[in-house]
């Protein structure tokens, strides 16, 4: 059986891991030598793949206990603080009870909560958000922890700037309090919304200021992701044109999910030792496309009428620039630009727009697409 070499979930085999070099040079480098770095890029542009294939290294690997944790669904500190807390629990658990029973004996204002595994008597983090009762005491004993660590700690935020979002209003100030006086920890502060991390790191008057190394996180040059579906596909004994995988790297300009998701399926859709060409790819697309149609419908049919419309104007454009001029307005029938600037801020919040230098576009690229095939028939 023919493996599929376009891995879209999980660890990624060096083997499979597409360009990067300078990237991952750098990152490990800064990690080394003791910097906190700021990852900014695009949603789906590889930045968790980078996080996790720099982690494999064997000079972080064998020096470090790395830990990663994607905050984007969380609204409090507690939801934090049991992402942390498991995931430090999940990582400690091959070294030994213990080291685990360590970590669960530091934290004491959780005392009682923790259960046994009643064959190992291994302790398990089964602890419940609502057992987490003084989350700012807990957060100190988990950095005081880490700061005791036999070994340096890495720690990845994925999706940081949704701190600013939480309900405690203190907690960018608390987080930097406890980040600054470690001296056994490192982090990557990583996001997808470039201008509120800016802010965050920019702006001298937010805790974080100046407090890390900023990194971006650009697509992958074409040649270099041509060269290496190619590569992919004639390892596995099929074919791709340098033509076709020029075409599924600019329909998606390089954003590292939506190409690995379509070479995969498109993959999965040629024949043994045949060619893979756009009409393949298509039919790729629109099997993709299918599978998310019960969900973008559920997107849309939770959209007031002036989003919705806002959000088919910026789908059919693909990017849209100067979204509140009178041309743009006009040309798509919108009602204003009041209501194009309050709907365009709603569909920011949702995540479902993204903004960069104020061209705005879907923040899915799937999403796009489908509705663009939704509106043409």
């Amino acid at each position: 059986m023919v493996t599929n070499p376009f891995i879209i979930s999980g660890k990624v085999e060096k083997e499979y891991f597409c360009d990067r070099e300078k990237e991952s040079e750098e990152l490990i480098s800064r990690l080394i030598n003791g910097h906190n770095i700021v990852l900014i890029s695009p949603r789906r542009m590889g930045k968790t793949g980078l996080i996790e294939y720099c982690y494999e290294d064997k000079r972080i690997k064998e020096n470090n206990y790395t830990f990663f944790i994607d905050i984007l669904q969380t609204n409090t500190l507690s939801e934090f603080i049991f992402l942390f807390g498991k995931e430090i629990y999940k990582k400690l658990i091959p070294r030994g009870k213990k080291i685990v029973r360590g970590f669960i004996q530091a934290l004491t204002s959780l005392t009682g909560k923790i259960g046994f595994d009643s064959i190992t008597g291994m302790p398990t983090f089964n602890i419940r958000l609502g057992d987490i009762t003084r989350p700012e005491i807990t957060l100190e004993e988990i950095f005081r922890y880490l700061d005791n660590a036999d070994m340096r700690c890495i720690i990845a935020i994925d999706e940081f700037q949704q701190i600013a979002n939480y309900e405690e209003k203190n907690i960018e100030a608390i987080l930097r309090t406890h980040i600054q006086h470690t001296s056994n920890c490192n982090f990557i502060f990583s996001g997808s919304q470039r201008h509120l991390l800016q802010e965050m790191f920019v702006s001298s008057s937010r805790p974080f200021f100046n407090s890390g190394t900023f990194m971006h996180l650009d697509a992958i040059p074409e040649e270099k992701y041509a060269d290496f579906i190619m590569k992919m596909f004639g390892e596995k004994g099929k074919k791709i044109t340098e033509e076709t995988a020029f075409y599924i790297y600019n329909l998606f300009e390089g954003h590292t999910y939506y190409v690995q998701r379509t070479c995969n399926e498109a993959f999965t859709l040629t024949p043994e030792e045949g060619e893979c060409d756009k009409k393949i790819v298509d039919i790729a697309i629109d099997k993709i496309l299918d599978t998310y149609t019960v969900i973008y419908r559920e997107i849309l049919s939770q959209l007031p009428l002036k989003q919705k419309e806002l959000l088919y104007a910026i789908a059919k454009e693909g990017k849209a620039k100067n979204i509140s001029s009178e041309e743009f307005i006009r040309h798509n029938s919108l009602s204003s630009a009041s209501s194009v600037q309050s709907a365009s801020r709603q569909l920011l919040n949702k995540e479902i727009l993204t903004r960069s230098e104020n061209i705005y576009s879907l923040s899915d690229r799937f999403f796009q697409l489908w509705i663009k095939k939704m509106l043409l028939g």
